[in-house]
Order: C-alpha cells, then structure tokens, then sequence
C-alpha cells in the first residue's frame, strides 16, 4: 500500500457529524469537511487502521481509493478495466459490490453495478459474492465514480466485548458521541441511573482507562492488499492508562444490571464499574467530587403508559435535584415533553439524532444547583 494521502470518510449519525470531527481532530486526524452523514479526513492507510482502532463516533470508515468521469455505461466498463484493482483489493478475498447513481447520465444502479463486477472478476481474477463481508461501494455523482473500500466489514459499535443487550440498547458510537456532546473527555465519573446494558457507564470508563474501542475486534483492512500485519500489532499496543475513578450504573432490573456487569468484565473495566440493582429514587450520589450523570430513560417508542413515563422523569429528576448538587446532567430522550418533567433547566436542545426509528434528542443542564 502506497503511502499517498487520499480521502477517508468517517460515517458519522445525521446530527451528530460536528461531534465526530472535533473528536477526530481531538486524535490527531485531518479533518477536512464535515458533509450529512459523515466526516471526511486526508491521510494514508496507517491513517485508516487508527481511525477503525481509536475513534468511539466512527461508524464505518471508507477509504475513498479513486474515480473518474463516466457517462456512459461503455466509458463506466472501460476505465473500471484500467482501474489499479490490484493495489487495493487481494485477487483471493471475495468482494462484494454496491452501487448508487445520483444526478448522472448513468442512472440505472445494477447496470452499474455490474460493470464493475465484470471488470473486478476478469481483471483482477477476483470472486465477486453478495455475501462477502469486503464490500466495494460505487458512487456516481454528477457524471463522477468514486470508488470506496469499507475498511471496518462489521459495523464500528460492535466493539467486541458486548454480548448481553437489553430491549432498546443504545448503539457505542452514539453512547459515546452523545459524551462527547455533553464536554466528557474521560476526567471525571459517570454515573447512569437507567443503565440497561451499561453502555454509557462502559464506554466512559474505557475512555478514562485510555482503551481503545476497536482492540477486541477483526477488521475488513486485514483482509487488504499490502496489509501489515507486523506495523498494525505495534498500533495496537497502546498499554491501559488505568483509573482511580469508579464509574456507576443502576436500573431496577436485575437481568440488565447482570447483563451490564458482564459486559464491563468483558470489556475489561470490571475493576473500576459498579452496578447495582435499584430504583431511581434510591439512587446517591457517589463520594468523591461531582462528574456527569448520563441517562438514556424508557420514551414513548419503548413503553407504551406516558403517564407511568411523566412520573418516572419526574423521580429521575427529584433525585437528580436532592442528590446530585454540582453534577452535570445528559439525557437522550425523543419527547421534549418527557425531559421538561423532570423540573430541571436545560440548554438549547441538540439536532435530533436517529435511534430505534425515532429522533431522540440530546438535553444537558449546566452543573446543578
């Protein structure tokens, strides 16, 4: 793989794509636009193995490998033959291709598609299936082809140490984003008083350990031409920092406290999580000076009784009040509604953020009184 830069799109939740780039210049990265549904940065292949290892918001990295103009079919097959396959793509690693057209002269998605395909498998010899977990991903925009790798296969929230999940589970890259919106930077405790899986309690813990989100898990890139096997173990071996802090979970589900504990095991931040099974009226503030509670509670998508919905806000928020002087507050949630039920006085509401076939929005309170 050669070492010249090109450009690597970073897929990002719409609203959230801001979040993502400040994250990505946080790590070193050159961030040179932000578009609808993603970030782009310039770099090398190094740069696209670190973005899959170390960035919480990514969720799915594309490494942009080249393109041409095509306004035809016959044009699109000529230059797709001529096309360096060879410095990217692995002749005995099956590949699977998508195409989309959009405002060209090409406009018929599967023609195009197939094309490509052909060229893929007569000049590079290599198998074109539907099922291969390498995807190839074409783009025809203004009468321009741009070719893609996805370079992370399995999406990015899959981090690889979380099995249990409960019933409405908040993806890790969005978890994580969500942090990141509300100042979290891995310096302070987090507790989550609904915390289901335990995403949120997991993913700040990992951050104030200095984990990185992608070390349990394969990647698409591994399966590259001129891939290093030997220079991406030494990336890896970014050694734990280690915490002091204890982060804190609860629900009143024993199932999901079990399951979030399991979770933080696997994740390796057993030694500094705690979960408990309570109610959010029992829930205390922990010792120790205040960080940021965090909370993504049940909206009206999940459950069906909205009033049994208004009097939990309002226990979350009475406990928020009583207990947690000092402590800044995140919660997710898709009913404005259900966040002013809590009593307590919040910023500017965040873009709305697709989750679970809803919008869910991101309400913060400076800290409180």
């Amino acid at each position: 793989m050669s070492g010249e830069a090109f450009e690597i799109f970073l897929a990002a939740p719409p609203g959230l794509e801001a979040v993502l780039a400040d994250e990505a210049r946080a790590a070193g990265f050159d961030v040179t636009g932000e578009v609808p549904g993603g970030v782009t940065v310039q770099g090398g292949w190094p740069e696209v193995w670190r973005a899959n290892l170390v960035l919480r918001g990514a969720g799915r990295v594309l490494a942009r490998i080249g393109g041409f103009r095509a306004m035809h079919l016959a044009q699109l097959d000529k230059r797709a033959r001529k096309f360096p396959w060879g410095d990217v793509l692995r002749a005995d690693v099956p590949v699977k291709v998508e195409a989309s057209c959009h405002a060209s002269r090409i406009y018929h998605d599967k023609a195009a598609q197939q094309r490509v395909e052909r060229a893929l498998a007569e000049e590079l010899g290599v198998t074109v299936d539907a099922k291969a977990s390498l995807r190839v991903m074409v783009r025809i925009e203004d009468d321009f082809c741009t070719f893609s790798v996805d370079t992370s296969g399995e999406p990015l929230h899959r981090r690889g140490h979380k099995e249990a999940v409960g019933k409405a589970p908040m993806r890790e890259t969005l978890a994580a984003l969500f942090l990141r919106q509300c100042g979290y930077d891995g310096s302070e405790t987090v507790v989550d008083p609904m915390c289901g899986s335990g995403t949120f309690v997991i993913e700040a813990a990992e951050m104030a350990a200095g984990l990185h989100p992608g070390r349990s898990r394969r990647f698409a890139f591994e399966d590259l031409a001129g891939f290093d096997p030997q220079a991406w173990a030494e990336m890896k071996q970014v050694p734990s920092v280690g915490t002091e802090m204890v982060f804190h979970g609860s629900d009143r589900d024993a199932g999901a406290v079990k399951s979030a504990a399991a979770n933080a095991e696997r994740a390796g931040v057993a030694a500094f999580t705690r979960f408990e099974q309570m109610a959010v009226s029992d829930r205390m503030a922990p010792d120790g000076p205040p960080g940021l509670v965090m909370v993504n509670p049940p909206y009206g998508g999940r459950i069906g009784n909205k009033k049994l919905l208004y009097a939990l806000y309002g226990a979350l928020g009475k406990t928020l009040k009583e207990r947690f002087s000092g402590w800044r507050v995140g919660i997710v949630t898709s009913e404005g509604g259900l966040a002013k039920a809590t009593g307590l006085t919040f910023k500017p509401g965040g873009a709305p953020v697709p989750h679970g076939g809803l919008k869910v929005k991101l309400y913060q309170t400076g800290p409180l009184p």
